[in-house]
């Protein structure tokens, strides 16, 4: 079977952008590949984070992800800092890697310009070899990636091909694989952004939003000064980003949904009616997991079990083929 890796990064809330485009298609996919989905809580202190932001964050993500349709009994899902392989092979990839290929790495040269590069952590340059550790570690066959990610998984193909020949048959290098993309939703009130953590929250619909906020940030979209519904990304983009969520939860193509409607107003009505359908079971699921913090400890822990039961091996022979000594 196909070996997968997976990750997302426990800062922001979960909207109903990431689900519709990437998160619901985990959920399928993970009955169609071995399957590792991390959360890449390492990655997140690149940037100062609050300690315990980061700890409620990250046990908030490991809930939705779960409601939102992970199976731990089917995937592995687990928390990266639960699993010290991940710290210890990005050491020996960042002894691989020069510094010339980190800083042609467009994050860093974008993230240390808002701030000035010499009071950017040193971890926002050197991250993208832990990103290729996360990756190595597993055998992964393919890392489905957005155009965002794909220098770095190309710099993880390249480090895992300079490993094996300097050092013996190691790492399985990856195929870059384009992640499956669903709906590119909008932010409500700015159809020519896409949603985002960072854009308004009137903008954006959160997973766990409660129920008539979601309603009302629907009826409250932008669209235009016409009063005809037409499906028309260009010159209509409010009334298409609303098509194309409706679209995406139903199936059926947008032009179609738009030849059922005259006015705004019960395409609306009938779009929030839909998406308190997706989110009721999702967010009542996340409260059943968020009552029993034990239950969702235990099912973390399993998942780092199960992580670090294939990691180990891949580091072991990494660290062998270095020429490292083996513990005593």
């Amino acid at each position: 079977m196909t070996r997968v890796l997976s990750g997302i990064t426990p800062t922001g809330d979960v909207h109903l952008g990431n689900y519709l485009g990437a998160l619901r298609f985990w959920a399928e996919d993970q009955h169609r590949s071995d399957a590792f989905f991390m959360l890449a809580d390492l990655h997140a202190l690149t940037v100062p984070q609050d300690p315990a932001e980061l700890r409620a964050a990250t046990t908030e993500l490991a809930a939705t992800l779960l409601a939102a349709g992970l199976d731990p009994d089917v995937c592995t899902l687990f928390v990266q800092s639960q699993v010290h392989e991940h710290a210890e092979l990005g050491w020996l990839l960042e002894c691989t890697a020069s510094v010339g290929e980190l800083r042609r790495m467009s994050q860093f040269k974008d993230k240390s310009a808002k701030g000035g590069e010499e009071s950017s952590r040193a971890g926002l340059f050197t991250y993208p070899a832990l990103q290729a550790a996360d990756i190595l570690l597993y055998d992964a066959d393919r890392v489905p990636v957005g155009d965002d990610q794909r220098q770095h998984v190309e710099l993880t193909r390249d480090l895992a091909q300079r490993f094996n020949t300097r050092y013996g048959d190691t790492f399985v290098v990856p195929e870059l694989t384009p992640a499956r993309v669903g709906a590119r939703i909008k932010d409500l009130q700015n159809p020519s952004a896409k949603m985002s953590k960072s854009e308004s929250s009137a903008g954006t619909i959160n997973l766990l939003d409660a129920l008539l906020d979601v309603e009302k940030k629907i009826k409250r979209a932008v669209t235009d000064d016409n009063t005809d519904v037409v499906y028309d990304a260009q010159a209509r983009p409010g009334v298409a980003n609303l098509l194309n969520i409706y679209s995406a939860v139903s199936g059926e193509p947008p032009a179609q949904i738009a030849e059922r409607y005259s006015q705004y107003g019960p395409l609306k009505s009938d779009l929030a009616a839909l998406l308190v359908e997706l989110l009721t079971p999702i967010q009542n699921r996340y409260t059943e997991l968020s009552k029993d913090p034990g239950e969702l400890g235990r099912i973390l822990a399993k998942g780092a079990q199960k992580a670090s039961d294939v990691a180990h091996v891949t580091l072991a022979r990494a660290q062998a083929n270095m020429g490292l000594l083996a513990p005593g």
